[in-house]
């Protein structure tokens, strides 16, 4: 039987991360302390959370994709896993837990598309060194991690991935100013957002200035080979240490922001296991984000590898 050679065969992510069961409210406006409204449009329960958005980005673009993550022995539970399975994603290492909750994440999206979430960790806060250890005998490609879990499991996380020579990228969010970066061990992306970025360095980055002061800044407080910073409508930023880009994002609705940075941070991991190439992830994160804002919901506006190339072709975008 002929084999398939490793050039050819689907780049295994395993995702240690976090897994919630949204409750997403649509709103036209916000209410004022103290005030009670009465919304005529619609809620609804949509599988989310950082992490299972991202496992579910990357199987449906084509990667071989294992979840670690705790969930409760709830409904809600049971509704995320069978959508994980629904989409291939190897749920050998998801745990369930007797005496938390599945996450929850409350989120508001406002009629132009911006949204304010809410997060209850529930069991994610549970997830443990041994549950991440187990998870590496799956033998990734690569390991993508964010910081919906514990700090400890995020460390962890990394330094099982240094023993091994795994690439590890991070989608930094959500931050906080006392994250401990320097504790992690060698990355080769860390990829936080506007807000995310200027919780972790004081910088926000408005402008190309301040974009390279925040990426310098963030050069100094944690080993990573490439800073990428997620800027929305604008693109994404890169820089190396010495050299900085710019690479602006693509004209579409936008519809709900919702898991937009996920899916960019894991299409870019995708792809660069493939390439090799940053500048050429990045573009390519940029129309997987692009796709995903024009869609309402988390999981519901994840693209599949075929609705990509489709889009990159009918745009004629060259990457």
């Amino acid at each position: 039987m002929l084999r398939k050679s490793k050039y050819n065969m689907k780049k295994r992510v395993l995702v240690v991360s976090s897994a919630n069961m949204d409750f997403v409210m649509k709103v036209q406006k916000l209410p004022e302390a103290g005030q009670t409204i009465v919304e005529s449009r619609s809620y609804n329960y949509v599988p989310g959370g950082k992490g299972a958005n991202a496992a579910v980005a990357l199987a449906r673009l084509g990667g071989d994709c294992i979840f670690c993550c705790r969930l409760g022995s709830d409904t809600h539970a049971k509704r995320l896993k069978e959508l994980y399975v629904d989409n291939h994603i190897d749920v050998r290492f998801i745990k369930h837990d007797r005496l938390h909750p599945t996450g929850l994440a409350s989120i508001i999206v406002e009629e132009n598309g911006d949204n304010r979430i809410i997060v209850y960790p529930g069991a994610n806060r549970e997830l443990s060194s041994d549950d991440i250890e187990d998870a590496f005998t799956c033998l990734p490609d690569a390991v993508f991690i964010q910081f919906e879990i514990p700090d400890s499991a995020v460390i962890v996380a990394t330094q099982f991935a240094k023993r091994r020579n795994i690439p590890v990228f991070i989608d930094a969010g959500p931050a906080r100013p006392d994250y401990p970066l320097d504790k992690l061990s060698r990355l080769e992306v860390i990829s936080p957002n506007e807000t995310e970025c200027f919780a972790l360095t004081g910088v926000l980055p408005n402008n190309s200035e301040n974009c390279l002061r925040a990426a310098s800044i963030l050069m100094q407080k944690v080993d990573t080979k490439y800073v990428v910073i997620k800027l929305g409508g604008r693109g994404a930023y890169i820089h190396d240490g010495k050299y900085s880009q710019l690479v602006p994002t693509y004209e579409g609705e936008v519809v709900d922001t919702t898991a937009a940075g996920d899916a960019f941070s894991a299409a870019l991991t995708l792809e660069y296991l493939k390439s090799g190439d940053i500048l050429h992830s990045v573009k390519y994160a940029n129309v997987v984000g692009t796709m995903v804002v024009g869609k309402a919901g988390a999981s519901t506006s994840l693209p599949t590898e075929a609705e990509v190339d489709e889009f990159i072709r009918s745009r004629r975008i060259a990457l």
